[in-house]
């Protein structure tokens, strides 16, 4: 089914691909609407504030840190293993019928943590229920949505989309901070409750569809390209897992404990929280960087140049005794946290199409998931038995860096497996 002009009437693929560079195209409705759920969502509400409350909670319930990173283990567990039937859910269903389900149960589960109590199992609850609904309320949702739309500045769109979590990751752990600070960390967890109420649902129940669902149009797109199982027997689609498995247990280790390293280290929570929002700053500049790059060279050298940055943040970090020194660390890790999040999204399209496109994002995302669990949980174990993160940091970064040269053995596109896109 062809898109619909203003008049309803069908235009043609090359017209679809001019209207690109026009605001007025309904795709950049999708767009905004998309940075704005992902902002509220979970990769960034939850992930990036998770970390300023680390001590708030150590204090109020006396559990220590590695039992408060298993807390985000659990959700980041269950984020993976349910991950490929939301994808499988989204290729059939459509992400409109998805999101708005998964965005309500998301938000409740974030007010839910301010009631939490000494029961550690509470906690932990809290964090699977976030972790069942968390991908239906993130880009993996949206990302399916825009590559309907987009083409020519597909890599753009998917960067703005990614500039909501950056924005998120930038404001939503000073906000969090603050709240703590002045009213305390239950205060906290409801303010972002309601904000991911307030921004998550609105505009994606008004403006997220399908490319060919809009207006008088009630039937999905037919996509083609390669299917899942096709996906899982390519050399590319596991290359990018492997890559993106070792970089989600450095990158989110190194979120998760940025703070409580850096306080520990004598810099004030202020300053580390203002360190912590340079990281989301840094990763807005990074995916809309990154989005421009990806639209005129070859993504997968594109990739190995973030990985690189990531692993050199990740590595300052490790050594970092200062503000200054917190602030360089965060933004490297931060432009390589940005320029991720709209990599793989990008090459799963080029290289696999549309046709299985959110099953097999969802697939790489159990990957994913499973390599956050581990990061955040073997750091803390590291300076729970040590006392220090600066020898297991540094072998991530080195071990990142390895990983970003298996960039280099990425194929060439196939134009078989895009021929679909819009």
């Amino acid at each position: 089914m062809q898109p619909v002009a203003k008049n309803n009437s069908p235009i043609s693929e090359p017209a679809v691909e001019r209207t690109e560079f026009d605001l007025s195209y309904y795709g950049w409705r999708v767009v905004l609407a998309a940075c704005f759920g992902v902002m509220a969502g979970f990769g960034s509400l939850f992930v990036y504030t998770f970390n300023v409350f680390v001590k708030p909670l150590s204090a109020a319930f006396g559990w220590n840190r590695e039992e408060i990173s298993l807390g985000f283990g659990l959700a980041a567990i269950t984020l993976g293993v349910v991950s490929p039937f939301l994808g499988r859910w989204i290729d059939r269903f459509g992400p409109r019928r998805i999101i708005l389900p998964c965005m309500t149960v998301y938000c409740c589960a974030i007010l839910s943590l301010a009631l939490l109590h000494a029961a550690l199992w509470q906690f932990y609850l809290a964090c699977i229920v976030l972790g069942l609904v968390g991908n239906g309320a993130a880009h993996l949702a949206y990302s399916r949505s825009i590559s309907t739309w987009f083409q020519r500045r597909l890599g753009t769109a998917l960067a703005f989309v990614m500039v909501g979590a950056g924005l998120g990751a930038m404001i939503l752990p000073v906000v969090a901070q603050a709240m703590i600070t002045r009213a305390g960390w239950r205060a906290a967890y409801l303010s972002l409750g309601a904000l991911a109420l307030l921004f998550g649902l609105p505009l994606s129940w008004r403006y997220i569809r399908d490319r060919g669902v809009v207006r008088h149009e009630t039937a999905s797109v037919a996509h083609s390209g390669l299917t899942w199982q096709q996906g899982l027997r390519s050399f590319a689609f596991w290359i990018i897992v492997a890559i993106l498995f070792v970089s989600s247990v450095s990158m989110n280790g190194a979120i998760t404990h940025l703070s409580a390293l850096l306080t520990d280290r004598g810099i004030t929570p202020g300053d580390a929280a203002l360190c912590a929002s340079l990281l989301g700053g840094s990763s807005v500049l990074g995916r809309i960087g990154v989005g421009w790059l990806l639209d005129r060279f070859f993504g997968a050298r594109v990739a190995l140049v973030v990985n690189l940055i990531t692993a050199a943040g990740i590595f300052l970090l490790a050594h970092a005794s200062s503000f200054s020194a917190g602030c360089l660390a965060a933004t490297l890790i931060g432009i390589g946290a940005g320029g991720e999040a709209a990599i793989t999204p990008y090459l799963l399209t080029r290289y696999f199409g549309l046709r299985a496109f959110s099953t097999l994002y969802g697939l790489t995302w159990t990957f994913y998931a499973a390599a956050g669990a581990i990061g955040p949980v073997i750091l803390g174990r590291a300076f729970d038995l040590t006392g220090s993160y600066t020898s297991l940091l540094v072998v991530l970064a080195g071990a990142l860096s390895l990983a970003a040269v298996l960039n280099l053995f990425l194929p060439r596109y196939s134009d078989s497996s895009a021929s679909d896109l819009p």
